[in-house]
């Protein structure tokens, strides 16, 4: 009788040590999850500000394209009117 005691014992001891375990997978799993989350949004942050520098460095070619080929105030009429042209194209998009 004490044999088999001592075995439910054991197998007690070892199933609380696997729960044991299971909980601290589970909460380092947890950690991870955040981790890639909080590495995800990073990644987005990073993206659009990759989009938003192409941006800049587009228009900063076509306005040295524009001051080569038509001449400085030439240049800044031509950007006036594209940039009422985007305003307006904004202006219709929030409607």
């Amino acid at each position: 009788m004490a044999n088999v005691e001592t075995l439910v014992s054991e197998i007690d001891h070892k199933v609380q040590k696997v729960i044991e375990r299971l909980q601290n997978l589970q909460r380092e799993n947890e950690q991870y999850r955040q981790e890639i989350h909080d590495q995800n949004q990073i990644n987005q942050r990073q993206n659009q500000t990759i989009v938003e520098l192409e941006e800049k460095i587009n228009l900063l070619k076509t306005t040295r394209n524009l001051e080569i080929k038509e001449g400085t105030v030439e240049a800044k009429v031509t950007i006036n009117e594209l940039l009422r042209e985007i305003d307006k194209c904004i202006g219709l998009l929030n409607r």
